[in-house]
């Protein structure tokens, strides 16, 4: 009896034992399955991320390649095919071009074709930087080079190693650092301000200018053989009044940008104004159009862009123009649109007031003064302005636009 007791007992805990070890069983397989699904879903964001940094990638070189060189002039075309053959081998480009041409957009695009892509492209404007710190900028420095240097930096070069460096007006560069630039293009090493040590870089360099550096080198301000080592694959980029075949397009582009940024319905130009687009001469090139269209946008007050002479004095004091050729504006609400652009137009010449905000700014208050600030309603700014009036608020709310409120004296 005492045996079979001791039988009992014993499968028993036998029994309990396999029903923890089965339920000890059940859980771990449980736990190993959420840990299955949970690296599935780690690793499905990780290919999601993968795939959303390939599009960001894509969306930048979109954003600063040839889909922002607009045109198809044969001056153009010929520049971007030279650009196709030189991009993909490491040779020293040398830019020239106008202020307002787009040099750095052409230097960006060769990187972005380069093997290189991968790499940085670092720019350095050399004309803004002092003769006093255009080699702690370039080549950088340790702690305690020179007075005020707390901490080193690391320069250009050095940040560009593997990539591209743009050296933008590099004309303006003082002789005695263009002497250490040309042994960094002949043996790719340097050493920092107030180091001993070399350092060596893998840099291919892309400069430009809007001079013409043999004229800099006859007068003494470019060294020559700094020239001739900048001077491997020159490319010269047509001023704007050379491609006038391409004004549509660009106003078609920046146009599009500008209005969907500010929030406006813009569907087209008129034709009297691109007429006028298209004879100026755009001393400016590129750039000037540019910021003719930002105001162009901002100012605008109804789906059709029309040109007024009072908007852009550059425009009205061209010899290309005659005052026939201004379009005539109807009178009524849209007066009050013309007398508020005027008032904008002064404004925006003001210094420190010629960002887009700042002239958008001014005109809605221009509008909403002489709107006696009703927003809404046929006489209304937002009538005038040809926005929404939850649009029209909206804009006044990101401008920091408030009505004062006057108290009346008793």
């Amino acid at each position: 009896m005492h045996i079979l007791s001791s039988q009992a007992a014993i499968s028993l805990t036998n029994a309990r034992l396999y029903a923890e070890m089965k339920q000890e069983v059940a859980l771990r397989r449980r736990a190993e399955e959420e840990l299955r699904a949970a690296l599935a879903e780690v690793e499905t964001l990780k290919n999601r991320l993968r795939a959303e940094n390939i599009y960001l990638q894509e969306e930048i070189r979109r954003e600063h390649n040839f889909e922002e060189i607009v045109g198809s002039s044969p001056a153009l075309l010929d520049l971007l095919g030279q650009v196709e053959r030189v991009a993909p081998t490491d040779s020293t480009v040398l830019i020239y071009g106008e202020t307002g041409t787009g040099k750095e957009l052409i230097a960006r695009a060769i990187h972005a074709r380069s093997a290189r892509r991968d790499r940085p492209l670092v720019k350095v404007n050399c004309g803004a930087i002092s003769a006093g710190l255009v080699e702690s900028e370039l080549f950088g420095h340790v702690k305690g080079a020179f007075t005020g240097a707390i901490t080193a930096r690391t320069g250009r070069f050095e940040l560009a190693n593997g990539g591209t460096l743009f050296l933008d007006e590099v004309s303006e560069l003082p002789l005695e650092t263009q002497v250490k630039l040309l042994r960094v293009l002949q043996e790719q090493e340097f050493e920092p301000v107030g180091s001993s040590r070399t350092l060596r870089v893998d840099v291919r360099i892309i400069a430009a200018s809007n001079r013409d550096l043999a004229q800099a080198v006859a007068a003494g301000q470019l060294r020559a053989d700094l020239y001739y080592r900048l001077n491997v694959f020159p490319l010269t980029i047509p001023p704007l009044r050379e491609r006038q075949s391409d004004i549509p397009q660009l106003v078609t582009f920046f146009l599009t940008r500008f209005a969907k940024r500010i929030g406006k319905k813009i569907d087209k130009v008129a034709q009297d104004t691109m007429d006028l687009l298209a004879s100026y001469s755009w001393p400016g090139n590129i750039r000037e159009l540019q910021n003719v269209l930002q105001r162009a946008a901002v100012l605008s007050t109804g789906p059709v862009l029309k040109l007024e002479r009072v908007l852009f004095p550059t425009l009205s004091a061209s010899p290309s123009l005659s005052p026939s050729a201004m379009s005539a504006e109807p009178p009524g609400t849209h007066a009050v649109a013309q007398e508020a652009a005027v008032q904008a137009d002064h404004a925006s010449s003001a210094p420190g007031s010629g960002t887009l905000e700042d002239v958008e700014r001014h005109h809605i208050l221009s509008v909403l003064e002489k709107s006696a600030w009703v927003i809404e309603g046929p006489r209304g700014a937002a009538k005038i302005l040809n926005l929404h009036p939850n649009t029209l608020r909206s804009r006044m709310k990101k401008l920091g636009i408030h009505r004062r409120v006057t108290r009346q004296k008793p």
